[in-house]
């Protein structure tokens, strides 16, 4: 079939025949499929077959070669791709380790803090359970009450038997007392089996679990713990019970009153500063209807009794239920049975009545319900009603104010006398007493017509009835007022009785405030009570008794003897001097010869107290000189008076002579005067300080003439000698507090003492010697052979003659040598001969005592024996501060471990007998026995002087001065003062090359390494001035002499010269030596302190704080705002619990870390140890990070608020190496001018390991970063780039920085924008070909260059980077000048072209003139340009991506050897030759792919053929294959 008679059917594309299936014989023309895909009939396949292979005739041949080099190409690119996957699992290795490795550290703090955090709680849960403990006495109840009630029983019967006792001496006294209940006190029989004994065998009842309950956090506890419910399940309620109120019959014969129960019933007293407003006057009658005349009963004594309500209720039986319950609770809590009161009424002190504030909310509550039931009709008086003398009604003391009353008298009309029970229409007049006030008040009924009606509605107007179901209603309520007296207070003219004075007085000094009420006593009427008034400032101020208020002004007086309830405020005690030492001091007050007071002169404190007494005193307000102000002076109180000068002073009172005038003291003179109580003031805390300045005296030598008074004349010429003017005194004796201090007296002059006073006295005749005194000086010469200082044993004393030195050591010689492990100092601490050991500074270096070379070399010789047949224990342990043996260099010595010993096993050690600190191996160190511990060297440190420059710590300098000079040198040491304290002030000598003696602290003084430290005492007589050089070389410190007066000044000790000798025969005559006083070792007090709390550390993140404090380390301290808002609530709570200064004592002060610090304002801060340095320690407070050096008496061994943490956190900057390794005095100072007192943002990077170190932080000053302000001050750098902000435009200030409310309108200019950084284009995929342009060639490795493909012009706002550059040149002048040059900052600046281009700002070059180095971003190049050709950059420019990236050639390096003659100034790696050569193989087409991005931009750099570029280099010699 051909294709004509099926025009569809398929055809051959080669022969056009038709495809054709078999049909019977005939074959068909089939379709076959070439593997190429075309498709031919089997005709035509078998027309192209040759030699049995079939080839397409519409495919050409393939071309072999370039098939092959297809194949090697895909090869090469699988082989790149297969070495760049293999980097990439290298990286993603590398970081899943860091990445595993750093979460396994975070998770392992983690766990610690949350472990640390279960054990806290668990030692918080375990306090808090012992804290428990201390209410365990609230437990035994019973025994409890049956003690009350004994004690209360013994206090009785002591008050009645004084009583007695002054009825007995004072018979007109029975009236003011009930005699017969005092004779039923005394009388009355003891049974001891009324009392429950058995109580003492009874326990607790308590028990407490081992854990606490599940669920529960410890310490925090909701549930009660076991005798908490013990406690609930026990206490007893008071059952009400229903009575009526007595009447005034009943009240006669003691019948008690209703017992109440209520929530206030055994609710505590309130705060003192709670106030009570109370009416105690009554409301004036209506105007309108002047039906009721209103009288209120004063007059004590006149007419019918009043209601004797004050036995009521001190004899009621819930009063006493209630006091019970009071006194036992506060017995359980250790405090004083003391209620806070409202004085509602007053008669006379005798005669008062109180309301207790603890019943304000239950009075509210009476008040409301009788006002609610007054308000019912049932409450209304009808006809046929009728009051009765002695029952309760309702009267209305003012408008809207109802209270209970008690009848007491009832009058009706027609009748003259007074009624006991009365119809209310016939009622004229009734007299009724408020139970709840204690006040009585009569009421006239007057009726406007006189009807009954009439009658009735006025009397209803007023009063009201109470109903049974009312009455049984107020059952509960006890009465409010309490009759009250004070104790053993009676008028002060007792035939006249209480004046209308002492109730005025007694109403003005309480007035409506609360006071505090002390029951001590209950008398048959009334309680005995006294009364004090709250202080205005609790901080410093004493309660003010009224008892002794009433007494003080003369109204009132004792009948019997009082003990105050309190001990008063008093100074500290005067610091006497020193026994047999000169001091200077200046006689302040001379009562006599045997009484007068002088104040030393060894500071400034007493000046600067007189002037901070009258800058606080006289610039008072009105109102704090009303809390100032004294009411009833205290005997022996301390108290600040105004003398005669109109200035204010301390004293203290100590005596009362009458008509409101005081007799004191003056503390810091001496003299006493007497005062109006006008011219006295409290005194505050902060002038309790300093101890009283005025020491009492007397001359020890002399006596009266007479032996009995001194007279007028030689008083008076004591005082022209000696009143107020400077003297030298030496303490002869040591006395007690209280009593004179015998003390010798000289006149001071220029030259030191001058003439002896007492011998003055003497020669006038107004004066003998004592009898002692003349005996003593009567003594045959030769008697006395005692030396002061015994002459030093020198190498250049005269042949022959022995030393006192040189005997004691051939005695020692003679007699075998003790063995002593540890170093005892001999009795006579001067002149020793020493060996410096180890010298580390001039405050801490090591001694050996010659004395001890024996005991030395013995010792060393022990230890060998002992040691060396021991082998290494490798299971051994070693811990901090264990004794050891040690083997250094070949030699066994004694030691001490300094820190654990970790897995390095290595050691530090402290060679006891040396000083000096050596590592060995734990191999060579073995056990020490016990009777070898101890250590043969003494730690000294140089005193009066102080490291120079105002530098706590000693410099590099004079540290290795006096180590060259001293380290194993023999020298003479005197120990000034012997104290258990280390290192131990001395003053040492050492010979000079001369021979003569040179005292080491003057030596380093002179070389101006070290300041010489205060002296306390004033002239050219000091000790300093007689200089060991002056002397002979025989005595290195000072000789006893006797060969003249001049000799004496010069060569003897000062203590020989405390007899002034007036001429010289009398050395002749009586050559007599003052004996030595015996010498007082005061041991120190070894106490130990722990650390405070560490601070509580932020998260990481950004915060806010306030910078406190800038160490010389660099160390930034700082609070959060939380610490911030805790400080101030901490400084009070330091200042309340710091009343007084403690005692001073001496403390071995290297075991203290946390102590308390008095700073110059008086106030007391939280501090931490860091080093002692003699007389000063160095402290931190711990809550500001401020470091002092401060003397020791201002610091004391003890923690304050110890369960507050720090407030101040350490911080240091964050990557930033200060340049030399440490920070540079310039630099603190510029970090104190940035931070000090600000807010800043700080972020925190990261959180030390330990919680006390500091936290690595960046911090922010107006969105700069200070890491970058200070490198670009150039005093530190950075280990890696601060991270820029991303995107672009303007860089907005953290919030909440320092908020300073300045007007600065008008003042300066626009403030000058801080642009962000420059965008950079985004770059191919590592290892893609780019093709690029280089701009800039800095050296043959590091270049600037340009991608071209993928970074077209990219346009901002619809321009060009070139037309917005066009568009802002032609008006440049219009964009002002640049006015900060932070590093990195965008600009415009000038090229050599005139046209102005982007650029950023490097660094400043010159000042004067000023020039700036600047990088053209868009170039790479650098110039160095003035200010006129910098203009500020709009930030529009900031758009576009900078053309220029600065990128390093991978692949070559400069050659390690120079052929080359001109090498780069600025590279001197690179030489001028490769450089051009570089810049030439550059201008062909150049193609670049990249390495790595990080840390910088690495590329390689390819030229047309696609060959490296730097291959070129290398095979000319001028570069080198890295």
């Amino acid at each position: 079939m051909d294709r004509g008679d099926n025009p569809s059917a398929a055809i051959c594309g080669l022969c056009g025949e038709a495809f054709t299936l078999p049909e019977d014989e005939v074959d068909g023309n089939l379709p076959h499929v070439l593997l190429c895909g075309h498709i031919y009939c089997t005709s035509c396949l078998l027309s192209i077959e040759c030699d049995s292979t079939i080839r397409c005739p519409d495919c050409e041949p393939a071309d072999i070669e370039k098939t092959e080099r297809a194949v090697d190409e895909a090869l090469v690119r699988a082989a790149e791709n297969h070495a760049l996957l293999e980097n990439i699992h290298e990286t993603l290795k590398t970081g899943l380790e860091e990445q595993v490795k750093s979460d396994r550290a975070r998770l392992e703090i983690e766990i610690k803090q949350a472990a640390d955090k279960a054990l806290h709680a668990i030692q918080k849960w375990k306090d808090v359970q012992l804290s428990q403990l201390s209410k365990l006495e609230a437990r035994f109840s019973t025994s409890q009450a049956e003690l009350s009630c004994i004690q209360e029983r013994i206090k009785s019967l002591g008050i009645a038997m004084q009583m007695a006792r002054e009825v007995r001496r004072v018979p007109f006294l029975e009236k003011y007392c009930t005699l017969d209940k005092v004779l039923e006190t005394l009388q009355a029989p003891v049974d001891k089996q009324f009392f429950d004994m058995e109580c003492i065998t009874m326990g607790s009842g308590l028990s407490l679990c081992k854990f606490p309950p599940k669920g529960d956090q410890p310490g925090k506890s909701n549930r009660k713990s076991s005798w908490q419910r013990a406690e609930t399940g026990n206490s007893n309620n008071i059952s009400p019970s229903h009575s009526k109120p007595p009447s005034p019959q009943k009240q006669d014969q003691g019948s008690p009153r209703a017992n109440r129960s209520s929530p206030q019933a055994s609710s505590p007293s309130p705060r003192p500063r709670q106030r009570l407003n109370l009416s105690n006057h009554s409301s004036s009658p209506d105007h309108r209807t002047p039906d009721v005349i209103v009288e209120e009963i004063i007059d004590e004594g006149k007419g019918p009794a009043h209601p004797p309500t004050g036995p009521e209720l001190a004899n009621d039986k819930w009063r006493t239920q209630r006091k019970r319950k009071n006194l036992n609770q506060m017995t359980g809590n250790k405090r004083n049975v003391t209620q806070w009161v409202v004085v509602t009424h007053i008669l006379n002190p005798s005669h008062f009545y109180v309301r207790y504030v603890a019943e304000k909310r239950e009075s509210e509550l009476l008040s409301k319900r009788i006002n609610h039931f007054c308000c019912r009709e049932s409450c209304h008086f009808t006809s046929c009603d009728r009051v009765e003398t002695g029952s309760v009604i309702f009267v209305k003391q003012r408008e809207g104010l109802w209270c209970r009353a008690s009848v007491v008298a009832v009058t009706q009309s027609g009748c003259a006398e007074s009624v006991k029970v009365c119809p209310v229409s016939q009622l004229a007049s009734i007299r009724v007493f408020f139970i709840d006030f204690g006040q009585t008040r009569s009421f006239t009924i007057q009726s406007e017509d006189g009807s009954s009606e009439s009658s009735l509605k006025t009397v209803n107007n007023h009063l009201r009835k109470v109903c049974e179901f009312v009455h049984a209603e107020l059952d509960r309520f006890a009465p409010q007022a309490i009759r009250c007296s004070f104790k053993d207070l009676v008028p002060y003219d007792l035939s006249k009785g209480w004046s209308e004075q002492a109730q005025v007085e007694f109403r003005s000094v309480v007035g409506s405030a609360a006071v505090e009420m002390r029951p001590l006593g209950q008398d048959r009427d009334s309680l005995l009570v006294d009364l004090r008034k709250a202080p205005m400032d609790q901080s410093s101020d004493v309660p003010i008794s009224i008892r002794e208020y009433l007494v003080f002004i003369e109204v009132a007086r004792f009948y019997s003897p009082v003990s105050l309830g309190r001990k008063p405020l008093s100074y500290y005690s005067p610091v006497y001097p020193k026994i047999n030492e000169e001091a200077n001091a200046v006689v302040s007050h001379i009562n006599s010869p045997a009484d007068f007071y002088i104040q030393l002169v060894d500071s400034m404190e007493s000046l600067l107290l007189s002037a901070k007494l009258q800058e606080c005193y006289n610039a008072t307000t009105v109102s704090e000189e009303d809390d100032l102000k004294v009411y009833c002076p205290v005997i022996e109180q301390a108290y600040v008076a105004r003398f005669e000068d109109k200035l204010w002073y301390r004293a203290q009172v100590i005596g009362h002579p009458g008509g409101r005038k005081v007799e004191v003291r003056y503390v810091d003179f001496g003299n006493k005067r007497i005062l109006s109580v006008s011219d006295l003031r409290k005194i505050k805390d902060e002038f309790f300080a300093l101890p009283s300045m005025a020491i009492q005296c007397c001359l020890s030598d002399v006596r009266p003439v007479d032996g009995e008074s001194w007279t007028e004349a030689c008083t008076n010429r004591f005082i022209s000698l000696a009143h107020q003017k400077l003297v030298t005194i030496v303490a002869t004796e040591p006395v007690l507090k209280m009593k004179p201090l015998p003390v010798k007296l000289f006149e001071s002059g220029l030259n030191g003492p001058l003439a002896n006073i007492s011998e003055l006295l003497v020669k006038e005749e107004l004066a003998c010697f004592k009898e002692e005194l003349k005996s003593k000086n009567s003594r045959p010469a030769g008697d006395d052979s005692a030396i002061w200082d015994p002459p030093l044993d020198l190498d250049s004393a005269p042949e022959g003659v022995s030393t006192p030195d040189q005997n004691t050591s051939i005695e020692q010689n003679e007699e075998p040598v003790e063995f002593q492990p540890q170093l005892i100092l001999p009795a006579q601490l001067k002149d020793l001969k020493v060996r410096v050991s180890h010298v580390n500074s001039p405050s801490s270096f090591y001694v050996q005592l010659s004395q001890y070379d024996s005991q030395l070399k013995r010792m060393c010789e022990l230890v060998r024996k002992e040691c060396a047949l021991m082998e290494p224990d490798d299971d051994a342990v070693w811990k901090a501060d264990m004794y050891c043996a040690a083997q250094i260099n070949g030699v066994w010595e004694r030691g001490q471990i300094c820190t654990d010993v970790t897995s390095s096993k290595i050691a530090e050690v402290l060679r006891c007998d040396h000083g000096n600190k050596v590592k060995v191996h734990v191999s060579n160190l073995r056990t020490l026995p016990s009777y070898m511990i101890g250590s043969l060297t003494l730690e000294c440190t140089l005193t009066d002087i102080r490291p120079a420059g105002g530098r706590s710590t000693w410099t590099a300098t004079a540290c290795d001065l006096i180590s060259y000079y001293l380290t194993g040198a023999s020298a003479v040491m005197t120990i000034k003062e012997l104290t258990d304290d280390r290192p131990q002030p001395v003053i040492l000598f050492c010979s000079n090359r001369t021979g003569q003696f040179v005292s080491i602290a003057d030596f380093l003084a002179s070389e101006g390494l070290a300041l010489r430290e205060r002296k306390p005492r004033s002239g050219s007589g000091d000790a300093d001035d007689q200089k060991p050089k002056e002397a002979n070389a025989q005595s290195p410190v000072r000789v006893t002499q006797t060969g003249g007066p001049d000799g004496d000044k010069k060569n003897t000790p000062s203590a020989c010269n405390l007899l002034p000798i007036p001429h010289q025969s009398s050395l002749v005559c009586h050559p007599t030596h003052p004996k030595p006083a015996p010498r007082i070792i005061m041991s120190a007090e070894k106490v130990k302190t722990q650390l405070y709390q560490p601070p509580e550390l932020p998260c990481l993140g950004h915060i806010q704080i306030s910078v406190s404090a800038i160490g010389e380390d660099g160390i930034i301290y700082a609070r959060t705002q939380d610490a911030e808002c805790q400080l101030e609530p901490l400084r009070e709570r330091i200042q309340q619990s710091m009343k007084t200064l403690p005692r001073q004592k001496p403390y071995t002060w290297k075991s203290v870390l946390g102590c308390a610090v008095i700073g110059s304002d008086m106030l007391w801060y939280r501090g931490q140890l860091l080093e002692v340095l003699g007389g000063h320690v160095k402290v931190q407070y711990v809550d500001h990070g401020l470091v002092e050096n401060i003397p020791v008496v201002h610091v004391y061994p003890m923690l304050l608020c110890d369960d507050v943490p720090q407030l101040c956190m350490p911080c240091q900057l964050h990557s930033i190496n200060p340049v030399g390794s440490r920070w540079h005095l310039d630099a603190v100072a510029l970090l104190k001018e940035l931070l000090l007192n600000r807010f800043v943002d700080m972020q925190v990077m990261e959180l030390p390991s330990d919680p006390r170190g500091p936290l690595a932080v960046e911090i922010f000053l107006d969105g700069m970063s200070l890491s970058q302000i200070v490198c670009h001050h150039e005093y530190a750098s950075m280990e890696r780039p601060v991270p820029a902000q991303k995107g672009h435009g303007m860089i907005n200030p953290p919030p909440l920085l320092d908020d300073w409310d300045f007007d600065t309108e008008g003042l300066r200019d626009s403030e000058e924008p801080m642009l962000g950084p420059f965008m950079y284009p985004n770059l191919p995929q590592e290892g893609e070909h780019f093709k690029v342009r280089v701009k800039h060639l800095w050296t043959p490795n590091e270049l600037f260059l340009w991608p071209l493909e993928g970074a077209g012009d990219v346009k901002v706002d619809g321009e060009t980077l070139d037309e917005a550059l066009t568009r802002i040149n032609e008006d440049i002048n219009s964009l002002p000048r640049l006015s900060s040059f932070p590093h990195g900052s965008p600009c415009l600046a000038e090229y050599s072209d005139g046209q102005y281009y982007r650029a950023k700002l490097i660094r400043i070059t010159s000042v004067e003139p000023v020039k700036i180095l600047v990088q053209h971003v868009d170039f790479g190049s650098d110039d160095t340009l003035p200010l006129s050709k910098l203009r500020q950059m709009p930030t529009e420019l900031l758009g576009f991506p900078s053309r220029a990236l600065k990128v390093k050639v991978a692949g070559f390096k400069a050659p390690n050897v120079k052929t080359e003659e001109g090498m780069l100034p600025y590279s001197p790696g690179w030489s001028v030759k490769a450089t051009m050569a570089m810049m030439d193989l550059l201008h062909s087409n150049i193609t670049a792919s990249v390495v790595t991005q990080e840390p910088e931009l690495t590329v390689l750099l390819y030229n047309e053929n696609e060959e490296l570029v730097h291959l070129s280099l290398v095979s000319r010699g001028l570069a080198e294959l890295a």
